[in-house]
């Protein structure tokens, strides 16, 4: 895909079912262009999805930017638009446009230690800078890696049928949440920001990347700092108002700055000297 302003007829070659509640229906769309063309991109990007006559919406990219035959995209039904796209196929064609926006700085945070906090549909576009660091090719370029990756109830984990294989990677470490108790279920209960107080966590070489809810990601900025980490080491990425994705439509403005040009990578420095609208 070379002209990331025109749309590509893009195939729907997998689709999976990653939340299995009542009250939440998260699919991954897996997409290939129908001229084969790969689509280059990297972890924090994102892509416009149309589907003509219905509506174009901007979606993070959900998989790893090492897959070069496909892409996918995690989509969570709200609305319009992304009901059409729930209700799409295997086989069935949309359009695409991108990549757009920045990434999170992958070589600058080489030779240190990871800590992804996730919340909810939060850990799609943090699954490919997961997967591009977890890969065997880049795996020693990072320390230690550690997740906290929580959502509403045990059935609202999306990518959950990966938790096994990242846990045995070397030196990682995934801690799972949700937010009330359940029967049978053994691991973390409660909100992020409170659970990383009790976490083990070595700031001396660690960045933190965020990705959730706004309040979820100021108040686990906010722990994390009073604990000790700066603000300089905490990224996050937003997807908030965006719809043109070029900086035309201005509905994803905070100050002078654009998710969508500007971002939608911040590093909480940034974001700090920003007005607090996200």
């Amino acid at each position: 895909m070379n002209n990331p302003y025109l749309p590509v007829k893009t195939e729907i070659i997998d689709i999976v079912q990653e939340t299995f509640s009542v009250e939440l229906d998260v699919k991954t769309f897996k997409l290939r262009a129908a001229d084969g063309a790969p689509m280059i991109f990297q972890p924090g990007q994102f892509v416009e999805f149309s589907v003509p006559g219905i509506g174009e919406c901007p979606f993070g990219f959900a998989s790893s930017p090492l897959e070069k035959g496909y892409f996918e995209i995690t989509v969570k039904r709200t609305g319009k638009v992304t009901d059409m796209i729930h209700s799409l196929r295997v086989g069935d064609f949309v359009w695409v446009r991108g990549p757009f926006g920045n990434t999170f700085p992958l070589e600058a945070m080489e030779g240190s230690d990871l800590f992804f906090v996730a919340g909810g549909l939060g850990l799609a576009p943090l699954r490919p800078f997961i997967l591009h660091a977890l890969d065997g090719q880049n795996r020693a370029k990072y320390g230690k890696i550690q997740m906290l990756l929580a959502a509403r109830t045990s059935m609202d984990h999306i990518f959950a049928y990966e938790y096994g294989e990242w846990r045995g990677a070397k030196d990682t470490a995934i801690d799972l949440a949700i937010d009330n108790p359940e029967p049978g279920w053994n691991e973390k209960v409660g909100f992020p920001h409170n659970l990383v107080k009790g976490m083990e966590l070595d700031f001396s070489n660690m960045h933190a990347i965020l990705c959730g809810p706004p309040i979820m990601i100021k108040a686990v900025q906010s722990s994390l700092t009073e604990m000790g980490l700066s603000i300089e080491r905490l990224y996050t990425t937003l997807e908030m108002r965006m719809t043109c994705g070029v900086g035309k439509c201005g509905k994803c403005n905070i100050g002078k700055q654009y998710v969508c040009i500007d971002g939608p990578v911040f590093c909480m420095a940034e974001l700090a000297k920003m007005p607090a609208e996200y």
